[in-house]
């Protein structure tokens, strides 16, 4: 199996830290161009810091990290601390990381990167919001075109909002990036809440994770003990959605999920449901879509791929 070229964007974030653990643990199936990070889950400074933690916890020094935006494209920056703990990775002790970030902006490296390499052989994992992968199409719409896919966490249909009663905290930090991006043409996988609240973290599959004895199964595991103590306090009774690593599990293994085509849209103006995707499902109405939504995920073949490669 050839490697996918990738460019992995994010706002780490608990989740999303997970999720950087099982893609810097593939590398015979992922080809790691760069992590990309963004102001989202905790402001820009420390996800840029978190993204390089994690990497030097998976011994990846050889892939580099790009500081990307700090602010919404036109909305005010609203971080989600309250989920992710103030430093962004719950209880995990941070430091200053031996490795420092690339030079240049995350924007300007995905559209370096993408026009460097062969046309539709690079995809790009976005886990937060959307607004380096935007702000890259408004530089250079060429990328749209050259890009193989994106994978997207982001957005509800059935299940709600997780940060509003109708949006998406990803959607909902950026609405007007993510709208750019689904209106763009570009080939996108969407794994929403309706996907990835099938995949949780029950004290089982924790359990099994704090088996393994490896630096990022223990990383791991801390972070969704976390991501636990988080769900009952603010949500209630039951075991934490998994929701970032999905876009990784999706890359490794597609078939352990079934995705449909769909016309989406992002609501950028309502003050009531900013934020809000609407996911159109009935095909008369579509044409000839690009995007899928993801509708059902086999969660036991998900924490079993996470083991897997964790254990490495």
């Amino acid at each position: 199996m050839t490697a996918i070229p990738l460019i992995v964007d994010c706002d780490p974030g608990v989740d999303d830290a997970v999720a950087l653990l099982l893609a810097f643990a593939a590398p015979e199936q992922l080809e790691l161009l760069a992590v990309t990070t963004v102001g989202g889950n905790v402001p820009a400074r420390l996800t840029a810091r978190n993204a390089r933690i994690i990497r030097q916890i998976a011994a990846r020094e050889d892939v580099p990290v790009y500081a990307g935006a700090e602010q919404p494209l036109v909305r005010a920056a609203e971080a989600a601390s309250h989920f992710h703990g103030e430093s962004g990775l719950g209880w995990l002790e941070t430091f200053e990381p031996d490795t420092p970030t690339a030079a240049g902006h995350a924007a300007l490296a995905i559209v370096e990167t993408v026009m460097a390499s062969p046309a539709r052989t690079v995809t790009v994992a976005a886990m937060g919001p959307m607004t380096n992968l935007a702000l890259a199409i408004k530089l250079e719409p060429a990328v749209v075109d050259r890009l193989a896919q994106v994978v997207v966490m982001g957005g509800a249909r059935r299940e709600g909002g997780n940060i509003t009663p109708s949006a998406e905290y990803n959607i909902f930090a950026d609405p007007h990036s993510a709208q750019i991006v689904f209106s763009s043409g570009l080939r996108i996988v969407v794994l929403g809440l309706d996907a990835t609240h099938q995949v949780r973290t029950t004290p089982d599959r924790l359990a099994a994770m704090e088996a393994l004895d490896t630096p990022a199964a223990r990383t791991a595991a801390q972070l969704l003990e976390f991501s636990q103590e988080v769900e009952r306090r603010l949500v209630g009774p039951g075991p934490p959605p998994l929701h970032d690593p999905c876009t990784i599990a999706w890359l490794l293994a597609p078939e352990l999920f079934t995705a449909v085509p769909v016309g989406l849209n992002v609501e950028t103006s309502s003050p009531l449901t900013l934020g809000h995707t609407a996911v159109e499902f009935r095909q008369d109405d579509l044409g000839a879509p690009a995007i899928r939504w993801v509708t059902e995920v086999d969660a036991d073949g998900v924490y079993a791929l996470l083991l897997q490669h964790l254990t490495r």
